[in-house]
C-alpha cells in the first residue's frame, strides 16, 4: 500500500478545515464525513492543531444565544411571578381607550341604574323647558288680551255697552260681565242692591279662583323638578361610586385609572340633576312674578265689572224713583 508524504497529508488537512469553515453553521453541527481509508494513517501522523478553528467558530454562536434570550426573560419575569401585577398591567393596557371621557361615552359605559337616573333627569329638564315655552306664550297672550279688553270697556256706561264693545270674545272679562248680567236678571224685582252686589262679588271670586288655577297649571311640575332633581342625581352618584368601589375590590388595585371612569360617570348624574334643577327653580320664580301680575289684571277686570253693575243698579232705581215721582 502506498503511503502519502507528510507534506501531502498536511495540505489535505488544511483543505478540509477551510471547507468546514466555509460551510453554514447548520452544516457545521453535522458530523463531518469520514476521510478515505487511505488518508487515515496520514492524518494520524499530522499535528493535532489543525481542527482547532471549530471551537472558535462555535463560541460566538453560543455566546449570542443567551444575550438574545436574556431580555425577554427579564421582562416576562415580573408578570409571571406576580398575578396582581399582571392584572393591573392588563387593566392599564385597556385604559388608553378611555382617556377622553366625553359625556356620551360616560353615559354609555354607566350602570343600568345610573343610566335610568340620567334619562329621567334629562326628561325632567325637557319638561322644564317645555313648560317654560308654553307658559310664557300663554301668560303673554292672556295678559295682552285682558289689557286690550280693559281699554275697550273703559268708556262703557253699562254692562250692555261693555258686552257690545267686547263682542263675542272669550276671556275672563267677558265672564265677569256675563256673571253680573245674570245676577242682575235673576235678582229683578228685589229692592236690596247690597244683596245683588254681594252675590255678584261672590260669583266674581269664583271666576278669579278658577282663572288662578288655570294659569298656574304646570307650575307644580316646575316646583317638583326643582326640589327633587338634585336628590335624584345624588342617588345616581352614590350608586355609581358604590359600583366603583366594588370594581376596586374585584381588580385588587387602587390605580386611579381603574376607578376614575366609574367616579366620573357617577358625578355626571349629579351634574345632570343640577342642570335640571337650577333652571326649574329660576323659571318657577319667574312665572310666580308673572302670575301675580296677571292676577292683578284679573282683579282690575273684576272691579270694572262690579262698577258697571253698580251703575246699572243705580240707574234702574233712579228711573223707578223718577217714574214714581211723576
Amino acid at each position: 500500500m502506498k503511503i502519502m508524504s507528510p507534506q501531502a497529508s498536511l495540505a489535505a488537512a488544511v483543505m478540509l478545515a477551510a471547507a468546514w469553515l466555509a460551510s453554514p453553521v447548520s452544516a457545521q453541527t453535522q458530523p463531518a464525513p469520514a476521510p478515505p481509508a487511505q488518508a487515515q494513517p496520514a492524518q494520524a501522523q499530522s499535528p493535532p492543531a489543525s481542527p482547532a478553528p471549530a471551537p472558535l467558530a462555535a463560541a460566538p454562536a453560543a455566546s449570542t444565544a443567551p444575550a438574545a434570550t436574556a431580555p425577554s426573560a427579564q421582562t416576562a419575569s415580573p408578570a409571571a411571578t406576580n398575578p396582581a401585577a399582571a392584572k393591573a398591567e392588563a387593566v392599564t393596557v385597556g385604559v388608553p381607550g378611555m382617556k377622553e371621557l366625553s359625556p356620551w361615552v360616560m353615559f354609555m359605559s354607566a350602570d343600568v341604574v345610573v343610566k335610568a337616573v340620567m334619562i329621567g333627569l334629562a326628561f325632567a329638564s325637557l319638561m322644564t323647558w317645555t313648560v317654560f315655552i308654553a307658559k310664557s306664550i300663554e301668560l303673554s297672550a292672556a295678559s295682552s288680551r285682558l289689557r286690550s279688553a280693559l281699554k275697550k270697556i273703559a268708556e262703557a256706561r253699562s254692562l250692555a255697552e261693555a258686552q257690545m264693545a267686547l263682542g263675542a270674545k272669550q276671556g275672563v272679562l267677558p265672564s265677569f260681565l256675563a256673571a253680573a248680567l245674570r245676577e242682575a236678571r235673576m235678582s229683578a224685582g228685589l229692592s236690596s242692591d247690597a244683596g245683588i252686589k254681594e252675590r255678584a262679588a261672590s260669583s266674581f271670586q269664583e271666576i278669579v279662583r278658577a282663572e288662578a288655577r288655570r294659569i298656574r297649571i304646570g307650575m307644580g311640575v316646575l316646583a317638583s323638578i326643582g326640589s327633587t332633581s338634585p336628590f335624584v342625581g345624588l342617588f345616581g352618584t352614590v350608586w355609581g361610586i358604590m359600583n366603583s368601589f366594588i370594581g376596586i375590590s374585584k381588580s385588587q388595585t387602587t390605580n386611579l385609572a381603574v376607578v376614575a371612569p366609574g367616579i366620573a360617570e357617577a358625578l355626571l348624574a349629579t351634574a345632570i340633576g343640577l342642570v335640571a334643577a337650577i333652571p326649574a327653580v329660576i323659571i318657577y320664580n319667574h312665572f310666580s312674578r308673572m302670575t301675580k301680575s296677571y292676577l292683578e289684571l284679573v282683579s282690575r277686570a273684576s272691579g270694572a265689572a262690579g262698577r258697571l253693575l253698580s251703575r246699572d243698579l243705580d240707574r234702574s232705581h233712579g228711573s223707578v224713583h223718577s217714574r214714581a215721582a211723576e
